[in-house]
């Protein structure tokens, strides 16, 4: 887990907004807080814990105390952090309880806490969690230290180090039961001796159990008592004596059993018998009714058959009905039809004086003949109609005629306008045209001036651009060529040094009682003491490898050198003595020569097309000139020949058009007189055809009537039933029929043939049958009753068979649970008196002294080590979990408290990162990558607090950040990178972060 970011505001002693980024750290590795006591350095760690858990340790008033006191009333109160695990970065916002101003009226109100939880996909941060309960559920599971454990690994918070070391045994379990989750093993413990208590209950209930069975067995014995302890073998002899008398009751159930089958089988007889004088008596009773039903019955045959005739005549019957009708109908038409024919024929009386509009006279003949004259006359006026129809089309055709003949006259004005104009434009598009093509004849010249005049500018863009760069080669040729002399002179004073260090090195080699390589001396009693730091071969190579480098250096700085001079002088001959700006301008004016001329030649061809297009417009418009003329006359002489057809179809029109205001009028009225002339005939001819049909119908009914043997229709429509009643006549008809030929059948059936007539006396058989069946259930009730209680003694004693073995293996499990349950709760035969969770932790315990002693055999100079404790406490108590501190001074170990405060603060601070490196490796191995630390550096002197010093400066490996908390002016020396905390006039505090390289 790494903090990357801190943001809040209204928090603790922070009234503004203040933003924290821990990042800045990552290349120092170890930063300080610094700041006047009270400022507000280790809120910052407040705000940590509280964004994470909701929780500050160091408070006990709750959230209303984080609210700062310099806040005014809408002022916010919130903490915001960025951290990352496992590579993934998460964003959580908290607000405290604090009290707010009420938005409506006076006065105050407390608002509800809030929390936030966002984790970043890309480059934006995606919501995770939104309320306080959610958010602390997910970063449960996010990050899988609870607070204490992150107190204890991260956030090595103020006056919390001597607490571990100090702590008495039942109280450092119950912080290693919170870092560790050991409670399961208390569980555990509880969970044994509730089974052993239940195992010992187990015994008595079969004790119990036995002797409540032994009471039941003696109940169906029929016995006043049990025996006080029974064995297995009187259960065993109880059950075999009531068995015994189960099988004696079986033999009298099944005589009983049989004389009741005897009583059933006579019963039986008697009982058929009656049951067959029962059935003949009722078939008889059956008949006589029967035959007294059959007068009415034969009457409803009677009209079923009536109904039947009925039925065959009177499709008929509605034939001719319909007949009649359809008769009346033909003749109502005729009549209207006739009407209407008279009625015109009277309207044209005195036009045709050879139509006879007498109704009475009309006939099919004689409107035939009038309709064969009407169509004659239709066939006449076909010719004319046409030429009335066509009026209206010439008339629009002499109209399109006399508007061409003015619009060929307009264009022939236009047209000679036009040509009359065209010699001047012609004239002037010439002079354009000259003038475009002496223009375009100067590009060449201007293209080469421009291009002339865009080299010089470049090379004058170089002489700038070379004229710094070979400012800045010389200055670099100058530096290379002093780090060159200094590496000489280095690599040369470390060959003298090596020379005058010869003797040193052969000293050093020396043994008592060996011969000196150099002399072969076995005795050497003035050897060289050396010196202070000796020059080796590798220092050699090292400085010889700097002085070669230094060396490329500067010949690459004089190539360089040599290379920018060749450049500047080729751009300065070529650029002359004219500066950019100059340049620049000519450059502009030779483009704007070059764009005129290459402008100008663009339009010579335009201007030649259009000179072009003029001359051939006007020889196209004087032969048009003489088109236009003939179009023009052409239109002229149709007009006056369309207006000449025109009178001419108009005077025929008016010759047949007679009295009428058109001929399409005159056609009207003749199509209509058609039209009634040709419904008259349909009508006559319709009212004949139908009279015919209904004295055929009606002379098939008379002929039906006849054959059904009815005198009138009417008698017909009185003898028909519905489908409903002659379904219901013929069902009661059937029913007579059917129990008639029921009630027969059963009277010859051979078993009703020759019994007595008087009805059997059946009390004898029931009183015997009735004798046998109270015997049968007397010996049954007794049976049952004995197999009753042989069933349930059997039950009873295999339930003491089965308690008889439970109890054997009970009591081996009742030995080895009690076992169990002692030595795991710490009692005899438990010789540490350590209960199994103590055990677990004292494991645990062992692992952080073991982290620890690693790290204070460091700090103390191998003087103290931790020892972990398992003697047997006092009076009883709980033990497993001591610490004691072993001085390698005096060989021997003591209790923690006996050290000094600087030894206190090295011991616990070693034991603070023990236990954080094994609460971290049983988190899952989650990775810490920062650390803070709070105040405690101050009990120590300058030596202590370097090896201190070096011994935090380990952590940092593989990017672990640390922040220390600390007043000491020694670490604010040794450390350049401080996050410092400054009060303001106004009594708040803000931040102020200063890096080992940047200031901010």
């Amino acid at each position: 887990m790494k903090i990357l970011r801190l943001r809040l505001a209204g928090f603790g002693p922070y009234k503004n907004e203040q933003l924290i980024d821990f990042e800045k750290f990552d290349d120092d590795g170890i930063f300080l807080i610094t700041g006047k006591t009270g400022a507000g350095k280790s809120s910052i760690l407040d705000a940590i814990c509280f964004a994470l858990y909701a929780q500050v340790p160091r408070f006990d008033g709750g959230e209303l105390s984080l609210r700062s006191d310099h806040c005014a009333p809408d002022d916010p109160t919130f903490v915001e952090l960025v951290f990352s695990v496992g590579g993934q970065q998460y964003r959580v916002y908290r607000t405290p309880r604090y009290p707010r101003p009420k938005k409506r009226g006076g006065g105050t109100t407390i608002s509800q806490p809030d929390a936030v939880l966002e984790v970043r996909q890309g480059d934006d941060f995606i919501g995770v969690a939104a309320r306080p309960v959610d958010v602390g559920n997910e970063l449960s599971r996010i990050l899988p230290l609870k607070v204490d454990q992150f107190l204890q690994v991260i956030l090595l918070a103020q006056n919390r180090f001597q607490k571990f070391l100090l702590a008495k045994t039942e109280d450092r379990r119950t912080v290693l039961r919170t870092l560790f989750g050991t409670a399961r093993f208390e569980q555990l413990e509880s969970a044994l001796i509730v089974r052993r208590k239940l195992v010992d209950g187990q015994l008595a209930d079969v004790v119990r159990s036995i002797e409540e069975r032994a009471a039941s067995a003696a109940i169906q014995l029929r016995l006043d008592a049990a025996p006080p302890t029974p064995d297995l073998d009187w259960f065993d002899a109880a059950l075999t004596a009531l068995r015994s008398e189960l099988a004696a009751a079986a033999e009298q159930s099944d005589r009983a059993a049989l004389a009741l089958l005897t009583a059933v089988a006579g019963q039986k007889q008697v009982d058929d018998v009656a049951r067959r004088q029962q059935r003949r008596d009722a078939a008889s009773a059956r008949l006589g009714a029967l035959d007294e039903a059959r007068a009415a019955i034969d009457a409803q045959r009677l009209v079923l058959q009536r109904a039947a005739r009925a039925a065959r005549v009177w499709p008929q019957v509605r034939a001719a009905e319909q007949s009649a009708i359809d008769l009346a109908a033909a003749l109502t038409a005729e009549a209207d039809a006739r009407a209407r024919w008279c009625d015109l024929a009277l309207t044209d009386a005195d036009a045709n004086a050879d139509t006879d509009a007498n109704a009475d006279a009309v006939t099919v003949t004689v409107v035939r003949g009038l309709l064969d004259a009407l169509l004659g006359r239709l066939g006449t006026l076909d010719d004319a109609l046409g030429d009335e129809r066509r009026l209206p089309a010439l008339d629009s055709e002499i109209t399109d005629l006399a508007a061409r003949v003015h619009s060929a006259a307009t264009e022939l004005a236009d047209a000679q306008s036009r040509i009359d104009a065209l010699p001047e434009q012609i004239t002037l598009a010439e002079t354009d045209l000259a003038d475009m093509t002496l223009l375009a004849a100067r590009e060449g010249d201007a293209t080469a001036d421009r291009d002339r005049a865009e080299a010089s500018l470049a090379a004058a863009t170089v002489v700038a651009e070379c004229t710094d760069q070979l400012r800045v080669a010389q200055q670099g040729e100058t530096a290379a060529s002093a780090a060159n002399t200094a590496s000489a002179a280095r690599y040369e004073a470390l060959l003298a040094a090596r020379f005058a260090g010869f003797s040193s090195e052969l000293a050093s080699r020396l043994v008592p009682g060996q011969p000196c390589s150099v002399c072969g001396a076995a005795e050497h009693p003035h050897p060289s003491n050396g010196v202070p730091d000796p020059v080796t071969e590798i220092d050699l190579d090292a400085a010889r490898l700097a002085m070669t480098a230094r060396q490329h250096d500067l010949a690459d700085a004089h190539d360089t050198v040599q290379t920018i001079g060749t450049r500047l002088a080729t751009a300065r001959a070529r650029a002359g003595d004219r500066s950019v700006t100059q340049l620049t301008v000519e450059v502009q004016t030779t483009t704007d020569a070059q764009s005129t001329a290459r402008a100008a030649a663009a339009r010579t061809g335009s201007l030649a097309d259009s000179v072009k297009g003029l001359r051939s417009e006007l020889a196209v418009a004087a032969a048009g000139l003489v088109d236009t003329r003939a179009s023009r006359d052409a239109a002229a002489s149709a007009h006056t020949e369309r207006l000449s057809h025109r009178q001419t179809i108009a005077a025929r029109v008016a010759v047949h058009r007679g009295d009428f205001a058109s001929i399409g009028d005159q056609v009207a009225h003749l199509e209509h007189q058609r039209d009634l002339s040709r419904r008259l005939v349909d009508a006559l001819e319709q009212a004949r055809e139908r009279a015919d049909a209904d004295t055929t119908v009606r002379g098939a009914l008379a002929a039906q009537l006849l054959e059904e043997h009815f005198d009138r229709a009417d008698e017909v429509g009185t003898a028909r039933l519905t489908a409903a009643e002659i379904t219901r006549r013929q069902a009661l008809v059937r029913v007579h029929d059917d129990a008639l030929a029921a009630a027969q059948a059963t009277l010859a059936e051979p078993d009703l043939i020759g019994l007595p007539l008087e009805p059997v006396n059946r009390e004898p058989a029931d009183l015997l049958l009735r004798e046998a069946s109270v015997a049968r259930d007397d010996a049954l009730t007794g049976h049952s009753s004995v197999a009753e209680r042989a069933g349930q003694l059997s039950t009873v004693v295999t339930d003491v068979r089965r308690h008889f073995t439970a109890s054997a293996a009970l009591l081996v499990e009742q030995k080895q649970v009690r076992g169990l349950a002692d030595v795991v709760h710490g009692d005899e035969p438990n010789t540490k008196r350590m209960r199994l969770e103590s055990f677990v932790l004292a494991a645990q315990l062992e692992e952080i002294v073991a982290a620890a002693n690693q790290r204070l055999r460091t700090m103390t100079s191998g003087r103290y080590t931790l020892e972990h404790d398992d003697a047997a406490e006092f009076r009883g108590a709980q033990s497993g979990l001591g610490l004691a501190i072993r001085d390698e001074h005096t060989g021997r170990a003591r209790a923690t408290q006996s050290l000094s405060g600087g030894e206190t603060f090295l011991a616990s601070l070693a034991l603070a990162l023990g236990l954080a490196e094994v609460v971290t490796n049983q988190a899952g191995g989650i990775t810490l990558d920062t650390l803070f630390v709070d105040e405690g550096f101050g009990s120590l002197d300058s030596e202590t607090l370097e090896t201190a010093m070096g011994t935090l400066d380990t952590l940092r490996a593989g990017g672990r950040t640390i922040g220390l908390i600390s007043h000491v002016e020694s670490m604010k020396e040794q450390i350049p990178a401080r996050l410092s905390i400054v009060v303001t006039d106004q009594g708040y505090s803000e931040v102020e972060a200063q890096s080992s390289g940047t200031q901010s």
